[in-house]
């Protein structure tokens, strides 16, 4: 099979909106931010990066966001995320049960889709 796995996975973002991905993505997802490559970084956006996931947000000059389309991102300590989603308003959207995980959904600063999902 030649594909082998995800490097990466790109979600669309509006010019000016890094802090906003800093204080969700790092913050409250606890992704470390990584530098974008020189060449990169005069388009804006940040990269976040641990060592298995990386998002990438990059600036979309006609932005929409991903509103069905979305990563699930597995996660340790879901009620802890859950806490810091609740102390900066982010609304979770519970959904039908999945066997073996609890999972939600919930929007990023900028309205893209995400699933979290935390193996019971």
């Amino acid at each position: 099979m030649p594909v082998i796995g995800i490097d990466h996975v790109q979600l669309a973002m509006p010019a000016g909106g890094e802090e906003r991905a800093r204080a969700f993505y790092r913050d409250v997802l606890g992704l470390p931010e990584t530098p974008k490559p020189p060449a990169l970084a005069q388009r804006g956006g940040c990269w976040f990066e641990s060592e298995r996931v990386k998002i990438h947000l990059g600036v979309d000059k006609t932005f929409h966001a991903a509103t069905k389309a979305h990563p699930g991102l597995l996660v340790t300590d879901l009620s802890r995320i859950l806490e810091r989603c609740r102390e900066r308003g982010f609304e979770i959207v519970d959904d039908a049960p999945l066997a073996g995980y609890h999972r939600i959904f919930l929007n990023d600063p900028f309205g893209n889709r995400l699933e979290l999902m935390e193996k019971k």
